[in-house]
């Protein structure tokens, strides 16, 4: 390891150090990314609880670039609004939408919507490595093909969609806690080095 790779690892190490905030949410998405691993859940306590201290951190922090309680609010509502329309397509858990928001109020409205670009792509190269390494990538773009064909279809004649309409057989889920847990956490560490 030379000197600027140690340097920006204990800058990194600095920020978690320094930054209650950052500290607190990478400590919440852990505890999120390893009970959705072991259960395929994730608490109710554990996304209104963190959401409840993010609301009380904006309101006893020091009210600084935006980080009072209705910038938390933003960040909540916009994690909350980015990840809704996949909750009710039935592409993803109540606990995820959840955990997204809890995220977003600790981060607030700009950085949400980062982190969830940061999220999505995490989420996209989880599926395909799951779809590459039990040979399904096939059926995965097959499925995703008839899903988004059944979508438009199903909107264009005014009905509610639902990606479970599909008939085609499903290859697998994934734990997207942990891709929250980890596009989140790329997210602060890209922003820590001004990359973002």
């Amino acid at each position: 390891m030379d000197f600027t790779e140690f340097r920006a690892a204990a800058e990194l190490v600095g920020m978690l150090l320094t930054d209650l905030r950052s500290l607190t949410l990478l400590l919440l998405l852990l505890a999120a990314a390893i009970c959705d691993l072991r259960t395929r859940r994730i608490p109710n306590l554990l996304t209104l609880g963190g959401t409840a201290l993010a609301l009380l951190y904006s309101l006893a922090a020091p009210q600084h670039h935006g980080s009072g309680p209705l910038w938390a609010l933003g960040g909540l509502g916009l994690g909350l609004g980015l990840m809704l329309p996949l909750y009710l397509l039935r592409a993803m858990g109540a606990g995820d939408v959840k955990l997204m928001a809890m995220a977003g109020a600790f981060l607030g409205p700009d950085g949400t919507w980062q982190a969830v670009i940061f999220v999505f792509i995490t989420g996209g190269m989880a599926a395909m490595a799951y779809a590459l390494w039990h040979r399904v990538a096939g059926k995965l773009l097959r499925n995703t093909l008839q899903t988004t064909e059944l979508l438009f279809v199903t909107v264009a004649a005014g009905i509610r969609p639902d990606a479970r309409a599909s008939s085609a057989q499903s290859v697998g889920s994934l734990p997207y806690g942990v891709s929250i847990a980890l596009g989140t956490t790329a997210f602060l560490v890209a922003r820590q080095f001004t990359w973002v």
